[in-house]
């Protein structure tokens, strides 16, 4: 019931207290219809306090300074009521009724009086609330009843509205309010299907305070786990691997995770605990690849940062690429076969894409090795400058509208698979190829495709929910048409066809067989949306995205990808596109040559302060070869000022290979500024030969 240990005991027996939590489990129950003190309700309960407020104000009239025992007495009422309510779960489980019966929607629980009964207890002296923290401890160590049905289990909500869970201003405390939540959440993750879908629901229908709070209580109950656990002889994750209340802690996190994912209350990052950043997730990481049945923090990756997860797939990425190395070390070795520990490609800047693409067919085996480029005719050795250009111009041939691989929405400025293209699937394929070989490669790319090329990549289902974040407007008139109170049929005039732009002329497919004979009208038209929204995202481009998808997962084809999110996937390709914070970027800068605090170095972060945020962006595309930072911020970028001599005339320049900016020691700040602007926005647009 509490620790999901699998535990043996006799047929006959009643009730077993299971060795491993210490909870009692009643196995034949006789108490669930008999109600042997009535459910405690708001009204009551704030009754009660005022009769027992009145005698302690009349009291004071008579004596000014009353004794905290004293006043402890005028409250005993209040006590014995909540010792009764609390102790009993036929009492609690039908208190604070909010009238309806429980099903999946609803939980059949006044949430705001539960709230308000809390208060007025917490206020009141320390006796009651004694009391009632007493009783709740009880009630979890023996339940009394197997919890199977939806409305069994409400008096763990009410449980977990108790402000003081959340409370620890000292170490007993701590351990003893972490003692009811690790029953609570025990009892919540052992719960059968039908409960939890009920959980998620009714989690989903919470205020995004009132569910912030849940998710912050079990952070901090998961992060004194893991603290404890580090302080563990057994090291981690061992420590943490068989311990039942880390895996139901989290177990319950990923209620709360589904339910966001309903309601969306929250950011992804309010569901990252950075305690568990701080355990070797390496291991982790290890031990659930190899499915010992252990508990893993990778089971639950929401639970693990961007950066966490980052530092995995790189990892991963890493030990792929030096097996790749050793294998041609020792078939050059033992084989005298030529092998080349890097995939190498040789291109020519005019030719480029059917250079990359040929290459990297001939090399489909090698994708997995570290990637260099070398440009035909051009003397430079590849320390990721090379790459980083490559990647660059590659994507913006691909991505250009004139190639007609993709389709882009003026409204969003994001682009979408055309699906009229002439273009084989090969093309696609090294799109795709591309994409994984940016990830691969920790290169941040340009890629202006929506969030639903990222979910369909990972196998979710896509809606009219991401057709509206890059086709809006035909969003807007598919939402029109669901909304519309007439008669759908005699306005909108609408058949089962979808109309697509084919090189200038509107074409008519049909969405259904003879659709065009098929009128949308109130009873059809949800199907209608349906099928367009599927047809846009899904039918139009299969042959088109099935070669992208094809050609990402022949390069990013571990299991560490499996641990984002469509939309880390996303930040983690584009790189982020938040205002750059130019404190976290100097905090970490390296210096070669200069000194901090010298007038160049100084003139240049108020110079680049004073800049719009567009040039800003210009300056980092300048240095690194991306305008966009990394997912995790500013504080993740390796950026580098490097002195070039004294005061001249020549302009600054960039090493991208290095993310390193050379500068020189110009006479005045005038002067660098206007150095530093020239050489930014006169450094794209011609080749010299």
């Amino acid at each position: 019931m509490c620790c999901s240990s699998e535990l043996r005991y006799q047929e006959t027996v009643s009730r077993f207290r299971c060795p491993v939590c210490d909870t009692v489990n009643d196995l034949k129950p006789h108490i669930r219809k008999q109600i042997t003190n009535d459910p405690i309700t708001f009204r009551q309960l704030k009754h009660l306090v005022n009769k027992c407020s009145a005698k302690e104000k009349a009291a004071r009239r008579e004596n000014e300074e009353l004794d905290p025992k004293d006043r402890e007495k005028y409250y005993e009422p209040v006590e014995n009521l909540v010792e009764i309510a609390f102790g009993s779960w036929v009492c609690l489980n039908h208190s604070f009724s909010n009238g309806e019966q429980t099903s999946l929607e609803d939980s059949g629980l006044n949430m705001t009086e539960i709230r308000d009964a809390y208060r007025i207890l917490l206020s009141l002296p320390v006796n009651v609330i004694r009391g009632m923290m007493t009783a709740t401890d009880k009630l979890l160590k023996r339940p009394a009843v197997p919890l199977r049905r939806m409305s069994d289990i409400r008096f763990l909500l009410i449980i977990l509205e108790n402000p003081l869970l959340a409370q620890h201003n000292f170490h007993a405390e701590t351990k003893y309010h972490h003692n009811l939540l690790k029953r609570v959440f025990g009892i919540l993750s052992c719960l059968n299907n039908e409960c939890h879908q009920g959980l998620v629901n009714w989690f989903a229908k919470y205020t995004t305070e009132g569910f912030s709070n849940k998710v912050h209580l079990v952070h901090a109950f998961i992060t004194y786990r893991v603290t404890r656990a580090q302080r563990s002889k057994q090291g981690l994750p061992a420590a943490y691997e068989s311990e039942w209340k880390v895996s139901s802690a989290a177990r319950t996190m990923a209620l709360l995770f589904a339910a966001n994912l309903q309601s969306n209350k929250l950011p992804i990052s309010d569901f990252y605990n950075t305690m568990v950043d701080y355990v070797n997730l390496l291991a982790d990481f290890e031990s659930w690849q190899s499915r010992s049945g252990k508990f893993a923090f990778c089971q639950y990756p929401f639970l693990i940062s961007m950066g966490a997860k980052m530092q995995i797939l790189e990892a991963d990425a890493k030990r792929q690429m030096e097996t790749k190395w050793r294998e041609a070390f020792f078939n050059m070795l033992f084989h005298q076969k030529a092998s080349m520990p890097y995939l190498v490609l040789r291109v020519r800047r005019e030719n480029l894409i059917d250079d990359s693409l040929r290459q990297l067919a001939q090399n489909e085996l090698d994708l997995k090795k570290s990637l260099r480029i070398e440009f035909i005719g051009e003397e430079g050795v590849d320390a990721g400058g090379l790459r980083k250009e490559w990647f660059l111009l590659l994507v913006r041939s691909l991505f250009d509208p004139q190639y007609g691989m993709f389709t882009y929405d003026e409204d969003s400025n994001l682009c979408w698979f055309n699906p009229t293209s002439f273009e084989n699937e090969s093309q696609y394929f090294l799109v795709g190829t591309v994409l994984g070989l940016a990830i691969y490669n920790s290169t941040i790319l340009d890629i202006h495709l929506p969030t639903a090329c990222y979910k369909k990549l990972l196998g979710h289902p896509v809606d009219l929910s991401d057709l509206e974040i890059f086709r809006p407007g035909l969003a807007r008139g598919l939402r029109q048409l669901l909304e519309f109170e007439g008669d759908v049929e005699s306005t909108f005039c609408r058949a089962f066809v979808a109309e697509i732009d084919m090189f200038g002329q509107r074409k008519s497919i049909d969405l259904i067989p003879d659709g065009s004979k098929h009128m949308v009208n109130n009873d059809n038209r949800q199907q209608f949306v349906d099928l367009y929204v599927n047809h846009v995202l899904n039918s139009s481009v299969e042959r088109q995205f099935g070669a992208f998808q094809q050609g990402f997962y022949h390069v990013c084809g571990g299991n560490a990808l499996s641990l984002f999110r469509p939309q880390e996937i996303e930040l983690l390709v584009r790189g982020s596109d938040e205002p750059l914070e130019i404190d976290d970027l100097c905090g970490q800068t390296e210096y070669q040559g200069f000194d901090l605090e010298e007038d160049t170095i100084q003139h240049f972060w108020s110079i680049m302060k004073a800049m719009e945020p567009s040039m800003q962006r210009k300056l980092l595309m300048f240095v690194t070869g991306s305008d966009r930072i990394p997912a995790t911020g500013a504080t993740q970028m390796n950026f580098k000022i490097a002195c070039g001599g004294e005061d001249c005339n020549r302009l600054p320049s960039a090493h991208t290979c290095f993310n390193q900016l050379v500068l020189y020691r110009y006479e005045t700040k005038d002067k660098l500024e206007l150095m530093l602007k020239t050489a930014i926005m006169e450094s794209q647009g011609f080749y010299v030969k």
